[in-house]
């Protein structure tokens, strides 16, 4: 049966009013700021450098997120999330009323003021916005959620920046800017009204009001305590955002000196970005198969690398023109769709990048410390956006590079980057390799993986067909797996460094090497005694001949020792696959078949016998070998 997308969440009383809550907070966040930008460039009268004052803007609006953000994940593990919100989007009426006054009145102090209370108030809502989606998603519907968080996001931005030119451009704009920011914060605490009850994870947290003190204990929480993967996905999230504030900060003098454009041309940018920040988000729940898929990670990577080259390498191919041109006479140059094409790239393997790392994050982190983790994060955000902006005066002023130059070296700084965190947390490479066996030589589809209990220890029993068994499994899983398979292709090249990274557990005939043999059987157990998901292939070898191979009796004593319901799976269609031991087969025969992947109804352990469960595997399997 056919999964839903992750658009029938937006039908859903559990995400709507918070999607909505969350997408008027982004626009009306943006509406204030670039109406603010636009009023100090054209609308106000004051002495001073207006070059200094845009930048004190964003120094304003980014403080608070260092000064804030303990508090705020300690608000989100304190108090029921849901009423944290509420409270903290009547805050934002408050605000904006000021924010509506301060432009009536034309008041830039007190312009400049309201801009620094909308960043408190985002750096408290920024840890509860995040925390609160596993209280009310399901695990599968965790990557979906936050693809559809993040599209959001970007086209509020985008939608706030848009209007505020609108509204400026026009007579009687303090008026329209004033009403419209208080609109959209009373819309936004109307549609928190419906969020649903989420119960504070840790109600007896002592509050510690000492900013410099409990910033450094949630910047030691999220960066030492956690899980490398957690920690390391904290460090990958901030320096997406080290990437994007680079690149969205050059784009006004990118666009002016180098397409030769006008106003029209930075929106175009805008517009171009934020859709593929959008469509790589919408499409990872696709590739994820409804999991997290870090393995999207390291291929977000890749593309953020490849198209960051290919603009820096097309940057100086537009002609210049007499007059610059406006966004139509832009894409009438044949060049201009290249580099289009890479500010596209570079928005959708974004969305690739980002969106898998917030929902492991959000996964792998314990309820009760998910918020202030993720304030973490927000200080780490905050942090390498302030180092985007020190690293690009330093190689344009002090340096003297061009922006195209720029965006070169901070590629290549990616890949520095992500070869540490990829080197430290090897399991971001191995998912990677799983994910993209299972979306290049085959097709994989699966029946019935839902019989995989979400939780607590099992044993996953399958035939054997090809090398590659354990990969797709693995990849198709949504639960960690630990593989007990034969050592000689445990210790393949290659695919070693994958069944290492997964927690492999290497097993020999008892006759071959004793040793080998009781310490699979040790580790074992201390899988399942651990709550973990065990598969193993009773076999004991490839099959020679497509046919299922009589089943050992490790299994019985597996379950004798540890009894742990079995669920009985099939693979079909592998056979006569490069990596079956089909004697006729070759690299390109049967390549991008269909292989399909089917569990059946999971056995009590007394109901289990080795004879049983061959004569099941047999059924699953069908004619489909």
């Amino acid at each position: 049966m056919a999964q839903p997308s992750q658009f029938s969440l937006l039908a859903s009383r559990r995400f709507l009013p918070y999607f909505l809550t969350q997408l008027f907070g982004a626009f009306n966040d943006n509406l204030f700021k670039q109406a603010l930008i636009l009023a100090i460039l054209y609308k106000l009268s004051f002495s001073g450098d207006s070059n200094l004052l845009i930048n004190l803007c964003a120094l304003l609006f980014i403080l608070p997120f260092f000064l804030f953000s303990a508090l705020g994940g300690q608000f989100g593990e304190k108090f029921a999330k849901d009423a944290l919100i509420r409270v903290i989007k009547g805050g934002e009426i408050l605000i904006m009323l000021l924010g509506a006054v301060s432009v009536l009145f034309g008041s830039l102090p007190l312009m400049l003021l309201v801009l620094f209370a909308m960043g408190t108030q985002s750096a408290l809502f920024g840890p509860v916005k995040y925390s609160i989606l596993p209280q009310h998603l399901r695990e599968e519907e965790l990557v979906g959620g936050n693809a559809l968080v993040e599209m959001g996001t970007f086209l509020a931005i985008l939608g706030g920046t848009l209007y505020a030119g609108i509204l400026m451009a026009g007579d009687g704009w303090a008026v329209w800017v004033g009403g419209s920011v208080v609109a959209v914060a009373l819309f936004g605490f109307v549609t928190s009204l419906g969020i649903p009850r989420a119960a504070a994870a840790l109600p007896g947290l002592k509050l510690d009001w000492n900013i410099l003190r409990q910033s450094w204990a949630i910047m030691h929480l999220g960066l030492v305590k956690q899980v490398p993967s957690v920690s390391r996905s904290l460090l990958g999230n901030s320096w997406f955002w080290f990437l994007g504030a680079t690149y969205l900060t050059q784009i006004p003098g990118f666009a002016k000196d180098y397409l030769h454009g006008d106003e029209s041309v930075v929106t175009l940018i805008l517009m171009v970005f934020s859709v593929g920040i959008a469509l790589g988000s919408m499409l990872c729940e696709r590739l994820s198969g409804r999991k997290v898929e870090i393995g999207l990670v390291p291929f977000g990577s890749l593309g953020l690398t490849l198209f960051g080259l290919l603009l820096w390498w097309g940057a100086g191919s537009v002609e210049a023109a007499s007059v610059e041109y406006t966004w139509l006479g832009l894409m009438s140059q044949p060049a201009a769709w290249w580099v289009m094409s890479c500010i596209l790239g570079l928005g959708v393997f974004g969305g690739f990048y980002i969106v898998p790392l917030y929902a492991l994050i959000q996964a792998r982190t314990r309820d009760e410390e998910r918020a202030r983790v993720i304030a973490a994060n927000n200080i780490l955000n905050a942090l390498f956006m302030v180092l985007s902006a020190v690293t690009a005066i330093a190689l344009l002023t002090q340096a003297g590079l061009s922006i195209p130059e720029l965006f070169l070296v901070i590629s290549l700084m990616n890949v520095a980057v992500n070869v540490y965190i990829f080197k430290v947390v090897p399991e971001f490479t191995m998912r990677f390799l799983v994910w993209l066996l299972s979306h290049s030589m085959y097709r994989v589809s699966h029946d019935n993986l839902e019989a995989i209990p979400d939780d607590g220890a099992c044993v996953l029993v399958c035939n054997h067909v090809s090398f590659v068994d354990a990969l797709l499994i693995g990849g198709a899983v949504r639960r960690p797996v630990r593989f007990v398979m034969y050592y000689k292709i445990y210790n393949l090249p290659v695919l070693n460094f994958i069944f290492r990274t997964a927690g492999t557990v290497p097993i020999a005939a008892r006759h071959e090497d004793e040793q080998v043999y009781e310490e699979a059987f040790r580790r074992i157990g201390e899988y399942l005694e651990a709550g973990e998901v065990v598969c193993i292939f009773p076999e004991g070898k490839l099959t020679g001949n497509g046919e299922i191979n009589e089943f050992r009796n490790g299994i019985a004593r597996i379950i004798e020792e540890h009894p742990v319901p079995v669920i009985p799976m099939a693979l079909r269609g592998l056979w006569g696959s490069f990596f079956s031991r089909a004697p006729d087969k070759g690299f390109f025969r049967r390549f991008w078949s269909r292989v399909g992947l089917v569990a059946g109804v999971p056995l009590a352990p007394e109901q289990v016998t080795s004879q049983d469960l061959q004569q099941q595997v047999s059924q699953l399997r069908g004619e489909g070998r």
